[in-house]
């Protein structure tokens, strides 16, 4: 096995990340993998900040511009370089259509699809001065197969949502790769999270339910999206740009 071709494709040593919501779930994932890889992690979330062992917290509620503007303001004096930016923070809201409301599309919206642009709108001088032709800077926005499968399973705002990041993500893309920034998705299916956890507890038999629409027969791990971000984020991905990748066991084969 050849280490040196291993490391020149996949290390991430020297380079700098923001990962928005990545104190738990899947951004959690992602942020542990990234720093594995060699790269100097800040972990966005509403968390208070403080140092997570080799990682960085920042305190921010991106469902308030302010708050936004105030962690672009923080990176713009933490760093003069950004590498890799992951709009990974989410919200999740269901209900039935007679109960929806304004105020939760609302929120679902401004932290689903339009927090992710005006950090990408904020933070593109940070992430310009890291890119370049041959080893570009890199966006990844975090999808869902709920933004592509037909059922709502009640969650019409957040399936919204995410087929809006889906497209987001496609037309970031064709603006930005003269730029040298590439723009990608990841859109996951079932994983290990709070929020899946909450709805097996409470309803039994779910999980298997779950799992039996899964062809690859479990959940997705820390692994299978931690080596997925790694591969788009080091030089193996760096002609990769305007994807949308399902990262789901294959649920939408079925």
């Amino acid at each position: 096995m050849d280490s040196d071709y291993l490391n020149a494709l996949f290390s991430l040593k020297g380079k700098v990340a923001l990962v928005t919501g990545g104190h738990r779930g899947i951004g959690k994932m992602i942020a542990d993998a990234l720093v594995k890889a060699g790269c100097k992690v800040y972990v966005a979330s509403r968390t208070a900040g403080v140092q997570l062992d080799d990682r960085h917290s920042l305190t921010c509620d991106l469902a308030s511009a302010e708050s936004l503007q105030a962690l672009v303001d923080d990176m713009m004096g933490l760093e003069q370089q950004l590498h890799i930016l992951v709009n990974n923070a989410g919200y999740f809201s269901a209900s039935i259509l007679e109960q929806a409301s304004p105020g939760e599309w609302g929120k679902v919206m401004d932290i689903n699809l339009r927090a992710p642009f005006f950090l990408v709108q904020g933070l593109l001088p940070l992430l310009q001065r890291a890119a370049t032709g041959e080893n570009p800077a890199r966006v990844i926005n975090l999808g869902s197969i709920g933004g592509v499968m037909g059922p709502s399973n009640m969650a019409h705002a957040y399936g919204a949502s995410k087929a809006g990041i889906h497209q987001l993500t496609r037309n970031l893309a064709a603006d930005l790769a003269p730029r040298h920034i590439t723009v990608n998705a990841i859109m996951p299916g079932y994983f290990p999270s709070d929020m899946t956890d909450g709805f097996f507890s409470a309803q039994p038999g779910l999980k298997e339910i779950i799992l039996a629409r899964i062809p690859r027969g479990r959940l997705g791990s820390a692994e299978d999206v931690g080596g997925l971000a790694i591969a788009l984020c080091a030089r193996s991905g760096a002609y990769i740009t305007g994807t949308v990748t399902p990262l789901d066991g294959g649920v939408l084969l079925n």
